[in-house]
């Protein structure tokens, strides 16, 4: 994982594929676990931010969730994307 540009940039994830499937599970859980990232690098500097914490809070929750569906429906497709993104199995 590269920090390019104030976001960081997973190599896996190219522009073109980001183009073209914004609504794909991949891709949401993507962008959730890159602001999830952000705003715990945040906090680093803002202990005492507790609204941002209840954003944060929700952005787990909806990860979580799409997580779980993706683990239901396609058990392969959810093993490669927690390896390649570096998260926990729930």
């Amino acid at each position: 994982m590269k920090k390019k540009g104030g976001r960081f940039f997973f190599g896996f994830m190219v522009k073109e594929e980001k183009e073209e499937n914004r609504g794909s599970v991949e891709f949401q859980v993507f962008s959730f676990t890159n602001k999830i990232r952000r705003l715990a690098s945040h906090f680093e500097l803002h202990k005492k931010d507790f609204s941002s914490e209840r954003g944060l809070r929700r952005l787990l929750g909806k990860r979580q969730r799409l997580l779980a569906y993706l683990a239901k429906k396609n058990r392969v497709r959810y093993k490669k994307l927690i390896g390649q993104l570096n998260i926990r199995e729930q």
